[in-house]
């Protein structure tokens, strides 16, 4: 069985996408930056930004059922490699135990020039 997550993004019907998707004891999280009531935090930080990113991941996993201790691959996208060391720093607050299956690549552009870090998970719960 499908259950969709909404985060109540007024982005997610007009893009037509979901927060996160469960099926049976899957999770996919959408790709999810510091973006917090429309407005970007921790602008010009990407350690920040890659919290605040964890933070509303943490919340679409918790609704699924899930736990950040599920989680079993991340992929993080940055805008600047030279600063990957701060939101490694920061991934690493979260998953230093966890330890996921994870990438770190450098883009040309996220969909707001603000935005220096987006990232995805994917958990399997019981995993």
């Amino acid at each position: 069985m499908r259950q969709n997550i909404s985060s109540g993004s007024p982005w997610e019907a007009q893009i037509g996408y979901s927060r996160a998707v469960k099926v049976g004891n899957t999770v996919q999280v959408s790709g999810t930056t510091a973006t917090v009531n429309g407005e970007v935090v921790g602008e010009g930080d990407p350690a920040e930004q890659t919290r605040a990113a964890l933070g509303i991941i943490r919340t679409a996993l918790e609704t699924a059922g899930a736990k950040l201790s599920d989680v079993v691959r991340t992929r993080i996208y940055v805008t600047d490699i030279s600063r990957w060391e701060e939101v490694a720093r920061a991934h690493g607050e979260v998953f230093r135990d966890i330890r996921p299956a994870t990438t770190l690549v450098q883009v040309a552009a996220l969909i707001d020039p603000l935005h220096l870090v987006e990232i995805e998970a994917e958990a399997v719960i019981g995993g």
